[in-house]
């Protein structure tokens, strides 16, 4: 069945008083737990130097064929 107005305003009344008597709750602060991370710094560091590692390989490798080709590309066009 559905509250009429006059209704809710007397539960509310009655829910105040009530939560009047009872006073306030206790409120407990928890502890901040550290949360630890599910990866080790060690596998982290080694994971970046492999992916980093390989990638400067690649660019020493790469960049000397590049730069031959722009050069060519410069000999063509100004000789």
């Amino acid at each position: 069945m559905v509250q009429t107005p006059q209704q809710r305003r007397a539960n509310e009344r009655y829910a105040k008083n009530e939560a009047a008597k009872r006073g306030k709750p206790v409120t407990k602060s928890k502890p901040k737990q550290t949360s630890k991370a599910p990866v080790s710094t060690t596998w982290v560091v080694l994971l970046a130097f492999v992916v980093c590692g390989g990638l400067l390989l690649e660019l020493l490798r790469v960049v000397p064929e590049i730069w031959s080709y722009v050069t060519s590309m410069l000999s063509r066009i100004t000789g």
